[in-house]
């Protein structure tokens, strides 16, 4: 019992820094933009993250060792998998903690991945290691923030010439509105409506009132929301042109997108919650199922509601206490940020996510965001750019796996002749 306590609080220290810098660094350009004021910021992405965690953040023992480790290799050793599941979460805490405290967003899978790489290597050696899949998780560090950058660019640009910059910025963001909510929903709905659909149609099917695929609910729902957002849309357009919106066109437009970043910033959260939780929560899965029958657990085993509760509870405590530096880096320290340029950035964001998913790539979403922040920075001559806070956070970057895969052979190899 002892030790299940100290594994579940291990877990919750791992889940708390996971919100004080990955959902901190997501909801970083929204405060940056003051499309939201912080404490909205942090009630909004308390929220959905905890409701993403909790309702739908199921799976997390399939995609634990992300391809990196094979976990049948501790057949015959559980009780070795379990001490490998507790350096992970030792590591992933640590690292994570150092880089809150100096304000640094840095990626959790990375993380995750290093620490569960660095006690395979100390527990059987090279021949337990993927070494492709580490391979593809250092192409994407360069690939992730070069193609985010290079769509935030081109999408800011284009809203920059065919709205701000026009002769008349109201009306071309009225001819814009429709657009603009289609790829809002379009790029955020493929990302999160499949994780709100596929338990409504699992109960239906079940019950017999559903016989068609997921896919037509989703267009359903998708086409559903987007009617719905273009016509908010245009009822908040009526009531633009007051004469101070005339006299400011620009500040009129850029307060309209930051109601889409809002939405941006929802999504984000919801989808972070339900999908990175596992980062935090999945060791101590195994750790639980190693415990209560000394075997293995297969992919897709049962999850203890108050695992997720407690991934879900560690996320949102982390995010309101600590949470403000890595936001701070985010949306202020690297450039200024305007309500459009944070949604391009976030659409960008997304849309990178979305690619690097079909093509098979292990992304960040901090990679994503900051590679859209710089590429919109970029896009404004680069004067801007704050290149000493990217310097530490290239760093930061670059040196996740290895002080990880370092961190977690040396911490396993302690627990091990401890445990011994």
């Amino acid at each position: 019992m002892i030790y299940l306590l100290w594994a579940s609080g291990l877990a919750f220290f791992l889940a708390w820094n996971l919100g004080a810098n990955d959902v901190a660094n997501a909801m970083g350009t929204s405060v940056g933009s003051k499309a939201l004021s912080l404490r909205q910021a942090l009630i909004i992405a308390g929220v959905l993250e905890f409701t993403g965690a909790v309702v739908f953040g199921k799976q997390v023992v399939t995609t634990l060792a992300r391809g990196v480790v094979d976990t049948q290799a501790f057949t015959d050793e559980p009780q070795l998998l379990s001490l490998g599941m507790i350096t992970v979460l030792i590591t992933c805490g640590l690292w994570l903690q150092l880089a809150t405290w100096q304000g640094w967003p840095v990626a959790t899978s990375h993380a995750t991945v290093g620490a569960l790489a660095g006690f395979s290597l100390a527990a059987l050696g090279t021949s337990a290691m993927q070494w492709s899949t580490l391979g593809l998780i250092s192409l994407s560090w360069v690939l992730t923030p070069v193609i985010s950058g290079a769509i935030a660019a081109l999408v800011y640009r284009l809203i920059q010439q065919s709205i701000l910059h026009s002769a008349d910025p109201l009306r071309q963001f009225q001819e814009w509105v429709p657009w603009l909510s289609t790829g809002l929903i379009s790029i955020f709905g493929v990302i999160v409506l499949p994780q709100l659909i596929h338990p409504v149609c699992v109960f239906l099917q079940r019950t017999g009132h559903w016989h068609f695929p997921e896919q037509d609910l989703a267009i359903a729902v998708g086409g559903g929301a987007v009617l719905t957002l273009t016509v908010w849309g245009w009822h908040r357009l009526d009531n633009l042109a007051s004469p101070q919106d005339l006299a400011h066109p620009q500040v009129a437009v850029e307060h309209q997108l930051a109601l889409f970043q809002v939405c941006s910033a929802c999504f984000v959260a919801f989808a972070h919650g339900s999908n990175d939780v596992g980062n935090a929560i999945a060791p101590l899965v195994v750790i639980v199922a190693i415990h209560a029958t000394q075997t293995i657990p297969a992919a897709g085993a049962a999850i203890p509601l108050w695992i997720m509760v407690l991934g879900g509870v560690g996320i949102v405590s982390g995010l309101a206490v600590a949470g403000k530096r890595v936001m701070t880096t985010v949306g202020e320290n690297i450039i200024p940020l305007q309500p459009s340029s944070g949604f391009c950035a976030e659409l960008a964001a997304a849309t990178t996510i979305l690619l690097a998913s079909h093509w098979g790539f292990p992304v960040s979403t901090t990679h994503a965001l900051v590679g859209g922040v710089v590429g919109i920075g970029l896009s404004q001559s680069g004067s801007a750019l704050q290149f000493g806070t990217l310097r530490q956070i290239m760093a930061a970057w670059g040196l996740t796996l290895p002080i990880c895969i370092s961190l977690g052979a040396l911490i396993f190899s302690g627990l091990r002749i401890f445990a011994g």
